[in-house]
């Protein structure tokens, strides 16, 4: 039974804000849980939505965090397709978009981010794309299809993971793609060049095209339809689709006309501690939109990957209740290309490392990679190789040099490089 004397109010109806709603239950917090978001679907999982849902193994059952009828069994009040257009902080209260206002003793903001727009002519054109929510999915699900059946053209802008997830779905499909990206490499500002390759290598044996160093300059349409993308070196490339994949923003419009502080640094989001509190101690963030200022890496940190959004809602939850948080994570993502699945731990853009050091066979793409500075592991990705996450994450943690030729040798067991290893993850 629900007691009222205490509201708490959850923005965002991602993986964050669901998987904090769960927690409150866990813990046994009895008052009120709403959970506001702008979307008519419960709340759902995104990265099927660039794998296994828009290539049509899964269903679309299959992306939703908890079926329908859970939330009313956990007392969780949900507001679906509502927007809140402004937050009180002084009455401690929201304003949704139906005029409604809800009171809040503690609120968390999960709002998540938003696909980044191409600032070039023809955007409005039938035919140009987005994909991070599941209605993007079902539409470009339905497009490849198409595509595939007519031997129809993709452009892709952004070579980072959405857009090359898309590009193996898109080819599973037997659609022509090109990908314009203006590093030179895929993932270059994530993995590096070293590594980028691999991806470039492994697309092109599967027949997509790539366009490095440049940008989409101009959609060309005919009849309101896509017929081709001009690129700003003055190349023009047949397209029936486009899928502008050029990165996300934080949605933090609404922390910032509240007076909340924001992160100033590379990406944005909204500033929290290490207890994913804001500058307002009753206001707590999460997820994509979440800047945290991170004990490991000893920087602030957005990230826009599901297991940030799976462990830092519940995470703000246990720290909305007054227990005692210290979110360390190590960063982690996963993607899945025709045969090969990856895992990547850890936080090493370009310019922040000195070597990358590989252990297994890169020409069978049976390895891991580990992305070193001054004989010190600060990230590791494993390609086809599993159950070494946590070993690779320990490594991480741990702060410890390594040698790197011991790091390189397969049959030197990961947990012996480890010296002076820190414990578990917290929060």
């Amino acid at each position: 039974m629900v007691d009222a004397h205490r509201t708490f109010v959850i923005v965002g109806g991602g993986l964050a804000g669901s998987k904090a709603a769960e927690a409150l239950r866990a813990e046994g917090f009895t008052g009120r849980v709403i959970l506001i978001g702008d979307e008519r679907d419960h709340p759902y999982e995104r990265p099927p939505l660039s794998k296994g849902y828009l290539t049509g193994a899964d269903d679309r059952d299959s992306v939703f965090v908890h079926e329908p009828a859970w939330y009313a069994g956990a007392d969780i009040e949900l507001h679906l397709g509502q927007t809140v257009v402004a937050l009180d902080r002084a009455s401690k209260s929201l304003r949704l978009g139906d005029g409604a206002r809800v009171h809040y003793d503690a609120l968390l903001l999960a709002t998540g981010a938003e696909p980044r727009r191409l600032d070039v002519p023809g955007t409005g054109l039938v035919g140009v794309h987005h994909l991070r929510r599941l209605a993007h999915a079902d539409r470009l699900r339905g497009r490849l299809t198409a595509l595939g059946q007519e031997n129809g053209h993709l452009v892709i802008a952004g070579a980072g993971w959405i857009g090359l997830e898309v590009a193996a779905a898109a080819r599973s499909f037997g659609a022509e793609v090109t990908v314009v990206e203006p590093e030179p490499t895929p993932l270059h500002t994530v993995i590096g060049p070293e590594m980028g390759m691999l991806f470039a290598d492994l697309h092109q044996e599967h027949g997509v095209r790539f366009h490095f160093g440049a940008r989409l300059s101009e959609i060309v349409g005919q009849d309101g339809m896509v017929q081709s993308v001009r690129t700003d070196d003055g190349d023009e490339h047949p397209a029936h689709d486009v899928l502008a994949a050029i990165g996300a923003a934080p949605r933090s419009a609404l922390a910032e006309s509240a007076g909340l502080e924001l992160a100033t640094g590379p990406g944005g989001g909204v500033a929290v501690d290490a207890n994913l509190r804001t500058s307002d101690p009753d206001i707590y963030a999460a997820g994509d939109v979440a800047s945290i200022e991170h004990p490991l890496l000893g920087r602030s940190l957005r990230v826009e990957h599901w297991a940030n959004a799976l462990n830092s809602g519940p995470a703000a939850a246990r720290a909305m209740l007054g227990r005692e948080v210290r979110y360390d994570r190590v960063p982690y993502f996963f993607s899945d290309q025709y045969d090969v699945g990856l895992e990547y731990s850890g936080y090493a853009p370009p310019g922040s490392y000195d070597q990358v050091v590989c252990r297994g066979d890169v020409a069978k793409r049976e390895f891991v990679a580990f992305w070193l500075r001054e004989n010190h592991v600060l990230a590791g990705m494993n390609v086809n190789v599993w159950d070494v996450t946590g070993e690779i994450q320990e490594l991480i943690r741990s702060k410890s040099p390594v040698d790197p030729d011991a790091l390189a040798d397969p049959a030197v067991p990961l947990a012996t490089l480890r010296e002076g290893a820190q414990g578990g993850q917290k929060g």
